[in-house]
């Protein structure tokens, strides 16, 4: 039987205690029950992390990455509306991937900032700067003012956290996908009047 890295290992128990996390709460996470998840045992997972606050931090690290990838995924092409659409649809889609990628992300958000103080609102702050970046960077025929772009991102990010929390709580996979199109409905709504243009390719 080949021979698990460290590294391989570290993802695990990141995976696990994700899963761990969105069924017990951050509290209700042990180390214990994350080891049962990761199908490994106790002593291998306190070999891998001195502690369990060490492994919230790589978890807490896991979702802000997933966040900027997702968030780096927009076009570069794609003109400001078009781009805006990406993002709102990309952190959705995220969300409507895993449930308990949604009830995790938000468990550790507040975990963080009870701990950490300014690093629970850091998740945030990096993907609200990621999303001004790939919105600077869209096409458009007329200039847009800084202000504007930190209200674009801010809808997207309001639209996406209520979609997160609407999806966590009933889990109807059905109705979140219907959802995801009204949240683009009025995120492309509210464009139109921000802009005072019509958005291409609704």
């Amino acid at each position: 039987m080949p021979r698990i890295s460290v590294a391989q290992r570290r993802s695990d128990f990141i995976n696990a205690a994700v899963e761990v996390i969105a069924v017990y709460g951050i509290e209700g996470a042990t180390t214990r029950r994350i080891a049962e998840q990761a199908q490994a045992n106790l002593a291998m997972l306190h070999y891998c992390y001195d502690s369990k606050e060490d492994l919230f931090s790589d978890v807490y690290d896991y979702v802000a990455g997933k966040f900027r990838e997702v968030l780096k995924d927009s076009d570069p092409h794609a003109d400001l509306v078009g781009t805006a659409r990406q993002l709102l649809r990309g952190v959705m889609g995220c969300y409507l991937e895993s449930a308990n990628f949604a009830a995790a992300t938000l468990e550790l958000i507040n975990w963080a900032r009870r701990q950490h103080g300014d690093r629970g609102i850091a998740v945030y702050d990096q993907a609200l700067e990621t999303a001004r970046t790939a919105l600077r960077g869209a096409t458009s025929e007329h200039p847009v003012d800084a202000e504007t772009i930190d209200q674009i991102a801010y809808v997207i990010a309001a639209l996406a956290d209520g979609f997160a929390l609407n999806w966590m709580t009933y889990g109807d996979r059905d109705a979140a996908t219907e959802q995801m199109e009204v949240a683009v409905s009025v995120l492309e709504n509210w464009l139109t009047a921000r802009l005072g243009s019509t958005p291409a390719a609704l």
